[in-house]
């Protein structure tokens, strides 16, 4: 008898136990959804070779996987006033960063001056931030430099600012040494998580490319609560 009644007590356990795993689930996801994401087509298709890096991210070659965001975030950004350390671009203008336009075709990227150089939006008023999410190049294949993305309610950044991504590993730009990746410029474009800082204002640093020693941006969009 107790070898037939021990399988039964078995399955019951493992029911029980079944049962139990998605109800906790359910209790940790609430108030999330999968932020939607609008991406621009493919240019390059291939795992791209020849890149030198001593910091990049490992490459899987598999698509992002989704994102969840507290309910009711949306984007921030677009059309938002852009200002930058080079106001006189080489190619475009300024304000393509925030224009909705994400293609990486020519004519939808703007081309700063080599070395050291930001962007900055301003988004009008100061919001939990949910979300970034960065086109630099994607055309080809590139690892920008010394990526380092800056969060505040300061438009000059002198005060309460926040650093909420930075794979500037051997600080060469001196803004403190990063524990992030460099990663492949792709469609999918880079996503930062802001971990729901307050800020106005984003400043985006970059330093040239293994390209060249120019800096681009396509778009970059802002994900946050719309309401205090």
């Amino acid at each position: 008898m107790r070898s037939k009644i021990a399988p039964v007590i078995g399955l019951a356990f493992v029911l029980i136990s079944v049962a139990v795993i998605p109800s906790s689930s359910v209790v940790q996801d609430q108030g999330k959804e999968e932020l939607r994401l609008q991406l621009p087509k493919p240019m390059f298709i291939g795992t791209p070779r020849n890149i030198q890096s001593a910091n990049l991210e490992r490459i899987t070659g598999k698509p992002r996987g989704p994102f969840f965001v507290p309910a009711g975030t949306k984007l921030l950004s677009l059309n938002k006033p852009v200002s930058s350390s080079d106001m006189q671009p080489v190619i475009g203008e300024i304000s393509f960063v925030t224009d909705g336009e994400k293609s990486g075709e020519d004519g939808y990227f703007v081309e700063l001056g080599p070395g050291k150089q930001f962007v900055q939006i301003d988004l009008k008023d100061s919001y939990p931030l949910h979300a970034i999410l960065i086109w630099h190049y994607h055309t080809q294949a590139r690892v920008y430099r010394d990526i380092v993305v800056l969060a505040s309610d300061d438009k000059d950044f002198i005060s309460g600012v926040v650093t909420v991504f930075n794979n500037d590993h051997d600080n060469s730009s001196g803004m403190g040494v990063g524990r992030d990746k460099e990663y492949i410029e792709t469609y999918e474009g880079k996503l930062v998580d802001p971990k729901g800082v307050r800020a106005r204002y984003i400043r985006l640093w970059s330093n040239g490319n293994t390209a060249n020693d120019m800096n681009h941006y396509v778009e970059v969009e802002v994900y946050g609560a719309p309401s205090r």
